[in-house]
């Protein structure tokens, strides 16, 4: 054993690292104690154990029995390191020796020594007493002090620190006051940058009102020549206008800016010079062409442009024009055609499709709706159409069931993808079924107007279409819970059910598990839905838009419901129209928990007051609000003019706003694009002056039921606002042809009017005016009496006006907040 103290280091690590000596200790131990009879036994079933607790958990003893064990502590670890040569830092005999030596003399000299000084007395023990009373009198004045200046020094630190902070007072009421002069000299030059800002614009506004009106008498004298008898004082000079070269701007620009012009316009910039006619010749200008807005095209120009633009031509939209079979056939030249809108076409026939579907077999999107089609065209579909993708026969009524049927013919349209039958009555069950046969990979399936159309409908569809995605059940009083539990089979991430009285809470009662991957629901007028739906619809993660519009019996509760689960996070439209049970803790809550929102439809919630206008100020993410038909005030209106992204406004029935409340909330929302303040009775011609002011980017202005507007109000208006694309003057009966002629001259891009009950406007002038926009809307007729005053604006006595008020908005409360839900075939209209 001896030899391995002069073995390699190695060696001697593993012999360490592996607990060789601890083993053979423990081995040894157990064998010289217990004796057994088979000791090559007793060994195995010892290493078994050793090998069962680990070599880190090993013991000198662990191999004897408990009542054999030694009552001895060891010395050393392992004796068998001695042994074999590991024992670098153990302690020899001789040392141990010595030690043992070494500590027993010194116990004997301690203990000596401490008895000698207890038995004998020292000489001088006064001496001795004398200096420890010396020393003890001296440790006491120490502790004294020490506690003395503890004392003191605690003061000291107590006076400083109050010192301290009296000084940061004094800094914090010094930093107050300077910056309450701060903010007070800023809001008094802000004030004052406002004020010039707004003197500014008013001075900018006079003189551009001033040029127009010269500009207006300049047309004038034009049209009419100038007599002698006139004096040279109201001679008009003429404002020569600033010549400009568009070719000289880069042809991207270029290419950008003829994009934006409509068919007939840019037929018009091709008749202004040769460089105009060559810039007009490029053919991404004619990919598509839309003849649906152009008025007084002949028949023989439609084809000359077709027949030269029949390569180029992708999109064409003929939606309600007149033109004759023959004209339609051209379109049969378009080889290239993916895209065909003849809704409302009433020359449509089948023959005119034959020639369409030979010529355009790359149609992806075909719009048939409202036309005279019969199951001839239906047999046309699939066999030259292969890659039919949309396909609209909303109130196509001459088709019958077998013309679905044809759609399972040959190739059939198995590429399609969206499919409207609104309005087709006289499909039947049977109807259903063979559209189900042949269109299996149909997405989004649009049926309104249909009161036929009941669950069994539904079912037939939902067993071979199973990838529908989007449903739009409008006008469908038989549709029930039963329908929608048939539609857990698909995978929806839309839908819209509309007027549906048997819709009730069941159907949401498992929502998140059937559709969790569901982001639009539209339940309007389901009057049966009440705060459990809201309570079931908290769930949806991905959910987006939702509109719940003349759903009465939705309160506070559910709407707090709601707003708690996580669909709150991402909603990003919600319409909550005549939901009149909401008040201000709904608005609250809405504006803690919906980061996203951008549309909200609070109309005729009456139980709104200011406080919930105060909230909703603090929604950033808003651009459009309607507050149509709620009790909000002027103040409301300046606690809304705080949120300055407001694009789109709705005030229409306020009452209690005037003129005050307009002209606050328009000075800082130079943003503003859209805004309704109709049938607001105390408004008159400053809040029009206001918005052409400071709102010069408004597209959609609705003033119907203002009784106190003049031209005056509206010349100011075509003078300023020339991006304005709506206008809604119905029943403002102060109004006469002026104001036609001021709106052609300034509102070039004016697109929609609307002048109902205008008893002072011409039907001659009227006629003249259908010519410019694309739609108009005119009767000369006195106002009704749910407009609130008569025929000289005279308010009327009466309390029944606002319900026919409410029955006259509809129209806009049933499109309100759908720039989501937009047809798949919006692109063909």
């Amino acid at each position: 054993m001896a030899s391995l103290r002069s073995a390699t280091p190695k060696l001697r690590n593993y012999f360490r690292d592996n607990y060789i000596p601890q083993i053979c200790e423990a081995l040894l131990c157990g064998l010289l104690v217990t004796c057994p009879e088979d000791p090559l036994r007793y060994l195995e079933q010892m290493i078994t154990i050793i090998i069962q607790n680990g070599l880190e958990n090993l013991l000198w003893d662990m191999c004897i029995d408990p009542s054999l064990k030694p009552k001895i502590r060891r010395l050393s670890e392992t004796y068998l390191e001695q042994l074999f040569g590991l024992d670098d830092q153990l302690v020899t005999p001789e040392l141990m020796i010595k030690a043992c030596t070494f500590y027993t003399g010194h116990l004997v000299k301690s203990h000596f020594g401490g008895w000698r000084e207890v038995a004998i007395p020292r000489a001088n023990q006064e001496a001795i007493l004398a200096e420890k009373m010396n020393r003890a009198i001296t440790h006491y004045n120490f502790k004294c002090q020490k506690l003395f200046f503890s004392h003191w020094f605690s003061y000291v630190e107590k006076n400083r620190e109050r010192l301290v902070a009296s000084l940061f007072r004094l800094r914090q009421m010094f930093c107050l006051q300077r910056q309450r002069l701060i903010l007070a000299k800023w809001k008094e030059k802000a004030r004052h940058k406002s004020k010039t800002r707004e003197d500014d614009l008013i001075l900018k506004h006079e003189l551009q009102l001033r040029k127009w009106k010269y500009r207006l008498k300049s047309k004038v004298a034009e049209e009419k020549p100038l007599s002698p008898e006139r004096s040279s004082s109201d001679t008009v000079v003429t404002v020569v206008p600033v010549e400009f070269d568009i070719s000289a701007l880069p042809e991207r620009a270029i290419m950008q800016i003829f994009s934006y012009l409509s068919f007939r316009d840019t037929i018009t910039c091709g008749q202004v010079n040769r460089s105009w006619m060559a810039m007009t010749q490029r053919g991404f200008l004619w990919n598509a062409i839309d003849f649906s807005t152009s008025k007084n095209i002949t028949g023989k120009f439609v084809v000359t442009t077709l027949q030269k633009w029949r390569l180029t031509v992708l999109r064409l939209n003929f939606r309600g024009c007149l033109f004759r079979t023959k004209t339609l056939r051209a379109v049969s030249h378009c080889k290239n055609l993916q895209e065909l809108n003849v809704s409302d076409c009433q020359f449509l026939t089948d023959e005119s499709m034959r020639h369409i579907s030979e010529g355009c077999p790359g149609v992806l999107y075909l719009n048939l709706s409202n036309t005279t089609i019969t199951n001839r065209t239906m047999r046309l579909l699939p066999r030259y159409f292969h890659n039919l993708q949309n396909l609209s026969l909303a109130y196509c009524r001459k088709f019958t069931d077998k013309g679905l049927q044809y759609l399972n013919l040959g190739n059939g349209c198995h590429k399609l993808i969206y499919l409207d039958l609104s309005g087709c009555t006289q499909i039947s069950v049977q109807g259903f079924r063979n559209i189900a046969n042949s269109c299996t990979g149909i997405m989004h399936l649009t049926i309104n107007d249909m009161p036929t159309l009941t669950d069994n409908c539904v079912k037939v569809l939902v067993e071979k279409c199973p990838r529908i995605s989007t449903v739009v059940f409008i006008g469908s009083p038989h549709i029930s819970d039963c329908a929608f539990k048939a539609l857990s089979s698909c995978n929806l991430k839309k839908i819209r059910f509309e007027g549906n009285k048997r819709i009730t809470d069941a159907c949401f009662k498992y929502i998140d598990k059937n559709y969790p991957g569901i982001n639009h629901i539209y339940m309007v007028d389901c009057r049966a839905l009440t705060d459990s739906s809201l309570k079931s619809l908290s769930v949806l993660k991905q959910l987006t838009v939702l509109n719940l519009t003349n759903c009465v019996r939705i309160s506070d509760i559910g709407l707090r419901q709601f707003l708690d689960g996580p669909a709150s996070v991402r909603i990003r439209e919600l319409n909550l129209t005549n939901c009149m049970l909401l008040g201000d803790s709904s608005i609250v809550r809405l504006s803690e928990r919906c980061p996203n929102l951008h549309y909200l439809s609070l109309r005729n919630c009456e139980h709104l007051t200011d406080l919930a206008i105060e909230y909703i100020a603090s929604m950033l993410s808003l651009i459009s609000i309607d507050l149509s038909g709620t009790p909000i005030s002027n103040e409301g209106l300046t606690i809304l003019s705080r949120h300055r992204k407001l694009r789109e406004l709705s005030l229409s029935e306020c009452t209690n706003i005037t003129d005050l409340g307009i002209r606050t909330y328009c000075k800082t929302s130079l943003n503003l694009e859209h805004l309704d303040i109709s049938f607001c009775p105390h408004l008159s011609d400053d809040i029009i002056k206001t918005v052409a002011i400071f709102c010069t980017q408004i597209t959609s202005l609705n003033i119907a039921g203002c009784p106190k507007i003049t031209d005056g109000g509206l010349e100011t208006l075509s003078a300023k606002c020339h991006y304005l694309h709506i206008l809604d003057i119905s029943g403002c009966i102060l109004l006469t042809d002026q104001i036609l002629q001021d709106l052609q001259i300034g509102c070039k891009q004016l697109r929609v009017l609307k002048m109902r009950f205008c008893r002072s406007i011409s039907g001659a002038a009227a006629h003249r005016m259908s010519s410019v926009v694309q739609h108009q809307e005119y009767s000369s007729d006195n106002p009704p009496r749910w407009f609130g005053y008569d025929s000289e604006g005279n308010p009327l006595a009466g309390t029944h006006t606002r319900i026919h008020l409410r029955n006259y908005t509809e129209l806009i409360v049933k499109e309100a907040f759908s720039s989501d839900e937009e047809n798949p075939d919006s692109k063909l209209k």
